[in-house]
């Protein structure tokens, strides 16, 4: 009997470009005129472009890609998405009006936008009726094109806490009700576990001060979540409740709207990351569109002096902090995409090359696919953007994405005019 038929990978080598990514923080220097060669959907060789042309083509067929002089690094990764996102308002409501086939369709849409915008990597947290599991199948089966998708599922909250109007969340109560929510979240798919342990700026009946949860029922989705090898971020403001929950062991704070230097400091030392998602204390314009209500709009930019000076605080302190927008990925806001905006307010405080490594390798690294993705090396899967300019002179630079590529598939070329859909 003859052996399956198995086709030869697909060969693309990559010129005219200059390599960066985030290792540029230890000092690695750019690859100028470089040579990337891609076999299949991962790296094969990356290095000066006599060399990697070189070894390309003596392994056969080869299909050369000229990147006219741009700026090559790993796809951006975004740590707080919702593509299914519905804030108090008109615009909120027609999300959650949609029956589930319109739902598909708008986050199918929005995966699609995010992917062209050069975020090849999202970690949802919190998504309508576990759609974005099947989302994900869709993207992976190569029904429709997105990022690839880590994602909590519905987030747990307890009976009447932040975000329990719409079913993106998971209402529980006591340790045994959280450890139930936590499973059944696992069962469904989830890649993490998402928790509300205080109020926030979309609560109309809180304050971001409120503490959600007690003790033991942080508790319990913490230890469940960490049974089952799943790590847990926490919807948070105050640095009470922060502090406690890090106490626990939590692995993620989502926002941080009021830390303060010890919590930050105990943050570091535990390990536990930052998602500042600063845009969400400054969108007017978004929340405009939308038709926010005025309530919500004081409590948000109200707070977000205060903010800043928490982000400010947690780098002082060696906190590790990673790029999430709240805000979807692909939204236009300021010019540009939202998950490039809130890039730029982080690049303000901290330099772009730390921004670089906070929009790509630290997620990753926090996701444990490290050995996959987050870098451009060999063996790494192909998930690279391309732009004109140098991000590590100007973070901005990543407004002009012009050319996508991810598993090696180009998904978007503006200069050749394709765009895979």
């Amino acid at each position: 009997m003859s052996a399956a038929y198995s086709p030869e990978p697909s060969s693309v080598l990559l010129g005219n470009c200059t390599v960066l990514d985030a290792r540029v923080v230890d000092g690695m220097e750019p690859i100028a005129d470089a040579g990337v060669w891609i076999r299949g959907d991962r790296i094969a060789a990356v290095g000066p472009y006599p060399e990697v042309a070189a070894e390309a083509r003596a392994a056969g067929p080869v299909t050369n890609v000229d990147l006219a002089g741009a700026y090559l690094t790993p796809g951006l990764a975004n740590m707080h998405t919702h593509f299914s996102l519905s804030l108090p308002g008109s615009g909120g409501d027609n999300v959650k009006g949609m029956g589930p086939y319109d739902l598909a369709h708008y986050m199918a849409n929005g995966a699609r936008r995010t992917l062209h915008s050069g975020v090849t990597t999202v970690r949802c947290v919190a998504e309508k009726d576990h759609a974005d599991f099947a989302l994900r199948r869709a993207i992976n089966a190569g029904r429709t094109s997105g990022p690839r998708i880590y994602t909590a599922g519905r987030a747990l909250v307890c009976t009447g806490g932040h975000g329990h109007e719409s079913n993106d969340t998971l209402e529980c109560d006591g340790p045994v009700g959280f450890r139930r929510g936590a499973r059944s979240q696992i069962k469904a798919g989830a890649d993490l576990i998402k928790v509300m342990i205080s109020g926030g700026i979309a609560g109309e009946h809180e304050r971001i001060s409120t503490p959600q949860l007690f003790t033991d029922e942080m508790t319990a989705v913490i230890e469940t979540a960490h049974a089952w090898g799943r790590k847990v971020t926490a919807h948070a403001g105050p640095a009470d409740v922060i502090g406690a929950a890090v106490e626990l062991g939590l692995d993620c704070v989502e926002h941080g709207y009021q830390l303060t230097p010890e919590v930050a400091a105990r943050m570091a030392e535990r390990g536990t990351a930052l998602v500042p998602t600063l845009l969400v204390t400054r969108c007017k314009e978004f929340f405009d569109e939308l038709g926010v209500p005025e309530w919500m709009q004081c409590r948000s930019l109200g707070a977000g002096p205060r903010h800043l000076e928490s982000f400010d605080m947690a780098v002082a302190a060696g906190v590790e902090v990673l790029l999430g927008s709240d805000m979807p990925p692909f939204w236009e806001f300021e010019g540009t995409t939202a998950s490039i905006r809130e890039l730029e307010y982080m690049s303000e405080r901290i330099g772009p090359a730390r921004a670089i490594h906070a929009g790509t390798l630290g997620p990753i690294r926090w996701l444990g696919a490290e050995s996959d993705l987050g870098t451009v090396e060999a063996g790494k899967l192909a998930d690279l953007i391309a732009m004109n300019d140098d991000p590590l002179a100007d973070t901005s630079a990543f407004r002009d994405v012009r050319w996508v590529m991810k598993g090696g598939q180009i998904a978007r070329d503006d200069q050749n005019q394709e765009d895979a859909r």
